[in-house]
């Protein structure tokens, strides 16, 4: 049984002249939950976008079972019901309910009935709290609870791996810790999940494995106890204790 579900090797990403990305090589196992962590610009988000294909990677590759999914002729959507996504900005669509939209992906990606799909909703919108705001619109919750209904559309896609792209970053102080425990439970289950996080204390205590990027190359990755406690290089050090400082 294989346990490598993604494998990114040699991966590049330039946007005009300004390399992003340099040779970024790393793997996620199953049951993995990966915390990518590193100052602003530092390309993580652009990698995370590189893995879910919503930026066409400059050069290398991005194996998902051993396929080079980075290639041509690779049918996205269907690629993306296995590697979910949420985002930073939610990005529900504001004209349908919170059921709804936990459905529309399932009936247009993965061809489920409409009965199959709005089952798979309500029970995942359950699990993170939301089931009673089904009939809700976006517009008439917190940004933590859309994030909530976020995660549950992805989960309703029952993907292998969910990417979260700095899924707290938009909220407010008080709601980041409900986003949190949602994303913990899915770890404690196994989930495989690679998030791109400023979250220090989930990368410290939830993670299996830290990666520190700086500057578009991964500087440093290990155990959460190696990253944290006793990192190697001092562009680590130096970003870790401006945390332990703030």
């Amino acid at each position: 049984m294989e346990k490598n579900i993604i494998e990114v090797r040699h991966l590049s990403k330039s946007f005009g002249s300004h390399e992003v990305l340099k040779d970024i090589d790393f793997s996620v196992d199953k049951g993995d939950v990966i915390s990518i962590i590193g100052a602003s610009g530092s390309g993580k988000s652009t990698l995370l976008r590189c893995v879910n294909l919503l930026e066409t990677p400059s050069s290398g590759e991005i194996l998902y079972h051993g396929k080079n999914v980075a290639g041509k002729g690779v049918n996205a959507p269907e690629y993306r019901s296995h590697v979910g996504m949420v985002f930073q900005s939610f990005n529900l669509f504001n004209n349908m309910t919170v059921l709804e939209n936990c459905m529309v992906g399932q009936i247009k990606v993965l061809k489920k009935s409409k009965e199959e799909a709005r089952e798979a909703a309500l029970y995942y919108l359950q699990k993170v709290g939301m089931a009673p705001y089904i009939n809700a619109r976006p517009r008439q919750i917190s940004g933590g609870q859309k994030q909530r209904v976020a995660i549950a559309r992805a989960l309703a896609m029952d993907p292998e791996v969910l990417l979260f792209d700095e899924p707290t970053s938009a909220l407010d102080p008080e709601m980041v810790g409900e986003v949190l425990q949602v994303m913990q439970q899915l770890a404690q289950e196994g989930m495989t999940m690679l998030v791109v996080t400023h979250e220090m204390a989930f990368a410290r205590d939830v993670s299996s494995r830290v990666v520190y990027m700086n500057q578009g190359v991964i500087c440093e990755q290990g155990t959460p106890e190696e990253i944290f406690g006793n990192p190697q290089k001092q562009e680590t050090k130096d970003f870790l204790a401006r945390f332990r400082n703030s």
